[in-house]
């Protein structure tokens, strides 16, 4: 059967549900574990803040831009639908490629992994005491939410709004606690640090603070499903942009008034700074809020990233029955079942029993490199286009074109030179392989074409 005789999905999602999937599948668990991690390489508050200010403001030129070609391609698939546009169905295969065997289930996977880490956690049992039960509960996480998804847009919207009301809410109440709270010391943020920082210490910061920029792009993956995207996506994008910079940099200078940088290495900083503040029991508070932020970026993982492979299922260049949408739910079932059941394979699979907590490093270690690097061409995308369909309609144009998505190019760039060259100078290939996954979609793709 051809899936232009199949049920499509439907326009339901509008636009504070749009703005409920951007933010809360961008501030997922990244905002509260990455920190410790930078304070790990880093002595110099300057060059943290400096670090998120310059890559908040490179989402922003690709976010800005983005919003171009969402309102001129407003279809589901996002990234995928421009890539095909501008460069070709090559192109378009690779990215699907990478995405349904290296981004889409790692990416999930790890978040799944870190939630099982905070549940138990939460329950004082200690992550490292037990082999099986962090991969469970990933397990039991990702089936959960994938049935709540396939159960219709509006049960995996209406998650996605509760919990980035919720993790939005913590963020804001620890920024409020931080700048009011007696304990405080401002004097942090201009505090000289013990030691320079050197450019491998830069480098290795770099990964974990575009590890928690990443997620801007996911709301163009539905944007098929947006009412009115003529009109609304563009407001979605640059209103829930602008909210996510704004938390992070003041999230980042409550940390730092709250705790210096050399106490933030091996904490979760957002609980401690909160007990500091307030005592034990807001640590706690803080720490289900925590469980709930990673809780809901999972959710919006999966609300958008299936819509990927249902998009290359509808235009057959992968196998038509990942393009089905449910008859009567309207969802795209199929995708979002087999990136699930991929995730639940992956989770088991690198689980090491020795250590159970190097699960997370494992799944995270290479598609950072990937999913921008592609992120790259679908930004260059907006040259292409203006050139190759001069005339096609675009109800919104990036402002400071070409300047702004420039910027993002030059930007994304260097800090993905950075992270290849901080993994290598410390022996860790992990980046080449997402690479060769890539470079493998290429052959995949003519053997598909001649199939």
């Amino acid at each position: 059967m051809s899936t232009a005789s199949l049920p499509d999905v439907r326009r339901t999602i509008g636009f504070w549900s749009g703005v409920g999937i951007f933010v809360g599948t961008m501030i997922g668990g990244g905002i509260f574990r990455t920190p410790a991690s930078i304070a790990g390489v880093l002595g110099d508050p300057s060059h943290v803040l400096g670090l998120w200010l310059f890559f908040g403001l490179v989402s922003l030129c690709g976010a800005l831009t983005l919003a171009e070609l969402a309102t001129m391609l407003p279809q589901t698939g996002g990234v995928y639908v421009y890539l095909r546009e501008a460069y070709g169905d090559a192109a378009a295969f690779v990215f699907g490629w990478v995405y349904l065997f290296a981004a889409i289930p790692s990416g999930l996977a790890a978040l799944a992994v870190f939630f099982g880490e905070l549940v138990l956690g939460l329950a004082g049992i200690p992550p490292a005491s037990t082999t099986w039960a962090i991969p469970m509960l990933a397990a039991a996480a990702v089936a959960l939410l994938s049935a709540a998804n396939i159960a219709g847009v509006r049960w995996g919207t209406s998650i996605q709004n509760v919990f980035a009301l919720l993790k939005v809410g913590a963020l804001a109440t620890l920024i409020v606690v931080g700048f009011g709270s007696a304990a405080a010391d401002f004097g942090r943020w201009f505090a000289e640090p013990a030691q320079p920082d050197t450019w491998s210490g830069l480098a290795a910061a770099t990964k974990s603070v575009m590890f928690t920029f990443n997620g801007w792009v996911y709301i163009s993956l539905v944007a098929g499903e947006v009412i009115a995207p003529e009109r609304r996506l563009s407001r979605v994008i640059l209103t829930s942009m602008g909210t996510v910079l704004a938390v992070y940099l003041l999230a980042n200078l409550a940390y730092l008034a709250l705790m210096p940088l050399s106490a933030m290495p091996g904490t979760v900083v957002a609980r401690e700074a909160m007990r500091i503040a307030l005592g034990p029991t807001a640590a706690l508070v803080m720490s289900a809020c925590i469980l709930a932020s990673v809780f809901g970026a999972m959710n919006g993982v999966i609300l958008t990233k299936a819509r990927v492979a249902y998009a290359l299922g509808r235009d057959g260049l992968i196998f038509g029955w990942l393009g089905r949408a449910h008859p009567t739910r309207a969802t795209p079932y199929v995708s979002i079942l087999i990136q699930g059941a991929v995730a639940i394979v992956l989770i088991f699979a690198l689980t090491d029993p020795v250590s159970p907590l190097r699960l997370f490093d494992r799944l995270t270690a290479y598609f950072i490199l990937v999913e921008w690097l592609a992120l790259v061409f679908a930004i260059a995308a907006v040259y292409v286009l203006r050139r190759k369909l001069p005339a096609a309609p675009r109800p919104y144009r990036v402002p400071g074109y070409p300047v702004v998505p420039a910027v993002f190019l030059a930007g994304t760039t260097a800090g993905l030179g950075a992270i290849l060259w901080s993994a290598c100078a410390r022996g860790d290939y992990s980046p080449l392989f997402g690479l060769g996954i890539m470079a493998a979609g290429f052959p995949a793709y003519a053997l598909w074409r001649r199939r």
